[in-house]
Parts: structure tokens; sequence; C-alpha cells
């Protein structure tokens, strides 16, 4: 069976709506497939991952991490399965990964997670062949925006949470940004929904909460030491405006980092047919660059 196209599969979803649950993938036969397997383990929570990874080869593999949209409430990892197969057949080890939502988790409980899921990683890369020193990420929407996170916070403590594997680092050595946020403090007026879900879960809006959304902004914690970055963002997305990925590459450019931006016209928070087609091609050509060379 073939698969649907990841750019298809995985965003058509809202930032601020719940994604639809996707059925098990089908499994080439070049393909090891992995699901259920516990990265950390906070507040009781047994945070899970599922993992693709090449059936052949002794590898190392470079890596990817998929983090899942649903406006930082809603999601499944599942909707990254049939990328991670994708990528498993292209030579990576893939894991797309549970995080814990709003509104009983706040701001910075997701981030420590995918943290703590990039830690992981390192702290298994014998047992799964993967190359620790060639690790991506990826998300669409409030996962582009943690995947972006990810990127510009490598050395920041405050984020790296009790997840476990403190010994390893959390960096990551490149990211695919499909229409995340970067700037929530210009968020509300500009998306549809943004004014229910930020509260939830940054604790408050501008008036009472107005240095959360400032801390949790990517855009603020850009230096020279963030990872190069690919945005790929619809120009009529009515759910998180094109002009915060301007913002974003900008603002890594100036920082001396390797920042780019695919601008597809007229497409709007998630991507079919020639535009789903466009965002899948800039993912694995960036990452086959970024991972493999």
């Amino acid at each position: 069976m073939k698969l649907k196209s990841s750019a298809t599969v995985v965003f058509g979803m809202l930032l601020f709506g719940i994604p639809t649950l996707q059925a098990a993938p089908p499994v080439p036969e070049n393909v090891i497939w992995q699901a259920g397997i516990e990265y950390s383990n906070p507040d009781d929570q047994h945070l899970q991952l599922n993992l693709a990874r090449p059936k052949t080869g002794d590898g190392p593999f470079p890596a990817v991490l998929c983090i899942h949209g649903g406006g930082f409430r809603a999601g499944t990892r599942d909707g990254y399965d049939s990328l991670c197969i994708q990528l498993a057949k292209r030579g990576y080890v893939a894991a797309t990964i549970t995080y814990r939502l709003s509104p009983k988790y706040k701001f910075p409980a997701a981030v420590h997670d995918t943290k703590a899921a990039v830690r992981w990683l390192r702290a298994n890369a014998a047992t799964y062949k993967i190359n620790p020193d060639k690790i991506g990420v990826t998300g669409g929407s409030a996962g582009g925006h943690l995947a972006q996170f990810l990127a510009v916070t490598a050395h920041v403590p405050e984020f790296e949470g009790t997840g476990g594997n403190p010994e390893q680092s959390s960096s990551v050595t490149c990211c695919v940004n499909f229409f995340g946020p970067s700037d929530f403090t210009k968020s509300y007026g500009k998306s549809v929904d943004a004014a229910v879900v930020l509260p939830m879960w940054l604790g408050g809006n501008l008036d009472t909460a107005r240095e959360l959304h400032i801390r949790a902004s990517p855009l603020n914690w850009v230096t020279p030491d963030a990872a190069p970055t690919l945005c790929v963002h619809g120009t009529l997305d009515n759910y998180v405006a094109y002009e915060q990925a301007v913002w974003l590459v900008d603002r890594l450019k100036a920082a001396g980092v390797e920042a780019n931006l695919v601008t597809l016209k007229g497409a709007g928070h998630g991507f079919r047919g020639d535009d789903a087609k466009t965002a899948d091609r800039a993912l694995f050509e960036f990452f086959d660059k970024k991972l493999k060379n």
C-alpha cells in the first residue's frame, strides 16, 4: 500500500484544533517499527514514542524527532507515524512523541518533554543505531513551535526539565518548522483561536501573563548558536500568520544562522495537493543536506 504524503496527513490540522486520528500505517519490509516505547515519566505520565528505523545496515543513522500539533492541548503522536516510516525508508531513525498537554500542563512542560526525548535518543543511540551527532527535529503548528524552541534553546538550563538522561545534550542539528508561531505577543488578533488557546497554555492573556508570552516565543531566544532552520508557511494561514515565519527567518539570519523560508502562496494552515508535495520535498532535501552530508 502506498503511503500518503506526510504533509497531507500531518499538516491537515489546526494549531488550535484537534487533529483527526490516523489509522496505523503500513510498514514496508525494509523498516523496523516499534510503538509505545516509554522515553520519560514526568508526574507519572509514562510518555511514549513510536520509532521507525531501517531494517538493514550497520548505521549509525541520522535521527529525526517529529512533534505533533494541536494547540498545545490536543493531538497525538500517531499523526506522524507515516512520516517516520518514510524517513526510515530513506535511511533515518525517526521518532514521534507524546508530550504533556494543556490546560493541565502549562508551559514549559511540553518543552521539557521534547528535550527529554532528544536526550533519550542520544542515551539509546547504540541500541537503535543512531548517530548522536546528527539529530534533526520537525513539527507542524504547535509542534513547529516546539521544534523551533529546541533549535534555539540548546544551552538554556531552565528548559531542560527532569525527564531523564541529564548527562545527555538536548541540542539538535537542524530544524524544519511547518507554520509554527514564533512570537506569541503578536498572535492575538491575527489567529482565530489564539485568545482561547494561549491563555490555556500560558496561564493568562497578554494583560496577566505577558512575561510568559515573551519567554515562550522562540523569536526571543535566537542566538548565533541556534540550529539551521527551514520554515515552510502558507500566505493565507488564519491560525499562525505568515509573518511569524518571516520574523523568525529574518532574526535567525541577522544572528548569522542559516535559515530559509519556503513560501506557499495561497496555502492555509495545512497543505494539500502540490503544496503538500512541495512541503515533503523541502523537508527531505533539507534533512538529507544537513544530516547525511
